[in-house]
C-alpha cells in the first residue's frame, strides 16, 4: 500500500503561564498512515485526540517529532515545513473536518461548498452543480442552497460543512467529531461519502464522539489513554 503519513515521536504540550507549569497533551506518537486506510483515534476526554489531529494539520506547532507527509511533490515534514507550504497542501492534498463552519458573511451556501473545486480549477458553472449534489445529498433543502449559511442552525451549518470539506477528494483527510449535531439521514450521508473516498485511496485519521458511527470503515485504532497500547488493529480489538 501506498504511504501517505509517517508520524515519528511525536509530542505536543502547552504552557500554563498563570500556573507556571506545563501541561503535555500528548507524548511520543509513532504511527504511519497508508492510502484508503482509516484509523480511529481512542481515548478519555483531555487525552489529546483533537490536539493530536490539529497538530497533524499544523494548527499547533508540534513540541517533538516528524509528520512525514508523502504528498504528490515529495516527503514534507508537516512539523517544520514553511507556512505557504501547508497552506498550498491543505488546498490541494489535505482535508480537514469539524462540527464547526466558519462562513463567511454574504456567501451563499452553494458557492461555499462550490469554492474548493473552483481554487482546484473546476469551472464555476460545473463546481456550482456538484456542490448542488453534495449539499441535495446531505438534506440541505434546496431554498437554502443560495442563501447564506451565517442564518442557519447548528445542524444545517454542519450539513454545509461537510458539503464542502468533502466536495474534492484529498490525499489526507481528518476528521474531528463531523457527526455532532447531525440527523440519522446526513450522518448516512456522511458515511456513504467517506466509504467511496476511503474506496478512491483517500487516507483516514478521525476522532469520533460515537465510533460506532464509522465502524465498518475502521481498519485500525490508537488510543491514547495513559498505560494504554500505541496501536491496535480491528482483529486486535475483536480479540
Amino acid at each position: 500500500m501506498t504511504l501517505i503519513l509517517d508520524v515519528k515521536g511525536l509530542s505536543k504540550g502547552f504552557e500554563m503561564h498563570h500556573l507556571g507549569t506545563r501541561m503535555a497533551a500528548f507524548s511520543d506518537i509513532s504511527f504511519t498512515l497508508s492510502a484508503g486506510e482509516f484509523l480511529l483515534l481512542k481515548g478519555r476526554n483531555g487525552a489529546g485526540k483533537s490536539t493530536l489531529l490539529r497538530t497533524l494539520y499544523r494548527s499547533y506547532l508540534a513540541a517533538s517529532g516528524q509528520i512525514l507527509f508523502h504528498s504528490s511533490h515529495g516527503v514534507v515534514d508537516l512539523a517544520r515545513a514553511a507556512d505557504v507550504d501547508v497552506t498550498l497542501l491543505r488546498r490541494t492534498e489535505i482535508g480537514f473536518v469539524t462540527q464547526f463552519l466558519t462562513a463567511r458573511p454574504r456567501v451563499s451556501a452553494e458557492a461555499l461548498v462550490a469554492e474548493p473545486l473552483r481554487l482546484a480549477g473546476t469551472p464555476e458553472e460545473e463546481a456550482l452543480e456538484e456542490a448542488r449534489h453534495w449539499l441535495s445529498a446531505f438534506g440541505v433543502k434546496r431554498a437554502l442552497w443560495a442563501a447564506y449559511p451565517t442564518t442557519f442552525s447548528g445542524g444545517e451549518q454542519q450539513k454545509v460543512n461537510l458539503a464542502r470539506a468533502l466536495i474534492l477528494p484529498q490525499r489526507l483527510l481528518m476528521l474531528d467529531e463531523p457527526t455532532a449535531s447531525l440527523d440519522a439521514s446526513a450522518r448516512a450521508a456522511l458515511i456513504d461519502r467517506l466509504a467511496e473516498l476511503k474506496r478512491a485511496g483517500t487516507a483516514m485519521i478521525g476522532v469520533f464522539h460515537h465510533p460506532g458511527d464509522v465502524e465498518v470503515l475502521i481498519d485500525r485504532e490508537i488510543d491514547l489513554a495513559p498505560d494504554a497500547p500505541k496501536q491496535e488493529t480491528r482483529e486486535d480489538v475483536a480479540v
